[in-house]
């Protein structure tokens, strides 16, 4: 099975926008059966709204979409706003952008945060490879500070995909091992294959970033990859269903071949 670990459904500020209608069919076409999915940040900035919105539009597809909650630490009640999401909209990750709120993926304000999925025992994913803002190493520094919670950083990690943000993104799995990378956007298809050698298929999670970037195009990396077929199983879906604790998935992924 493909479960592809980071979409967004709502509206965006910027005008971009996906129903969870559309993403169902084209899932379907691309048979892709589940997706995490990630509020837009919307004009009004309102992110608690996007958190009910989300929730609600997903509340039909259950067995195909889970979510992940967005919240701005800047804001007084952003600890209260993730815990009242866990507990009273069944959403199962935390998704942070640095870029759109505007922080530093380093800055001890996250704790708080962090503290609550700790306790929930639920992924974070960080939009990773910003400059200034939510680096390799930034979000290392982060991901150091609580070792157990699982943090994904998005788009390899980094945005170029080269040179010494590259090399950064390697040492920071070197140094911390509850970091994680998703494909979206990696062009470097080797950077997925040396990334595979060097900490095994377990830290690689396939996602398309729809519909900044195209499903049909993100899905190839992972079945293009030169892994072996347990490695790409893992990467496509089982790695999901681990870090989100999904049951029913990870049954389906363990018997699909």
């Amino acid at each position: 099975m493909s479960f592809d670990f980071r979409v967004f459904l709502g509206e965006s500020y910027d005008g971009t926008s996906q129903k969870a209608d559309e993403l169902l069919r084209r899932m379907d076409a691309l048979s892709i059966e589940m997706a995490l999915t990630c509020p837009f940040r919307p004009l009004s900035y309102d992110l608690d709204q996007a958190n009910r919105d989300l929730s609600e539009e997903i509340k039909e597809h259950a067995d195909r979409l889970t979510g992940a909650l967005r919240v701005d630490p800047w804001q007084p009640d952003a600890a209260v706003s993730l815990r009242e999401g866990l507990e009273k909209l069944g959403l199962c990750a935390l998704y942070l952008n640095p870029w759109e709120e505007n922080f530093r993926a380093d800055i001890e304000r996250l704790d708080m945060l962090m503290e609550v999925a700790a306790q929930f025992k639920i992924p974070v994913l960080v939009a990773a490879g910003f400059p200034w803002l939510s680096e390799a190493l930034q979000v290392r520094t982060l991901a150091s500070r609580w070792p157990d919670v699982p943090v994904v950083m998005t788009n390899g990690g980094q945005i170029n995909i080269s040179g010494l943000g590259q090399a950064d993104v390697t040492l920071a799995m070197q140094q911390h091992s509850n970091l994680y990378i998703d494909t979206a956007g990696i062009y470097r298809q080797d950077f997925i294959e040396e990334t595979v050698e060097e900490f095994g298929g377990d830290r690689v999670l396939f996602a398309s970033g729809s519909p900044y970037f195209d499903q049909r195009y993100e899905i190839k990396r992972v079945q293009l990859a030169k892994v072996n077929e347990n490695t790409r199983r893992a990467m496509s879906s089982g790695n999901a269903c681990r870090l989100l604790n999904l049951q029913n998935c990870l049954d389906v992924s363990k018997t699909v071949k």
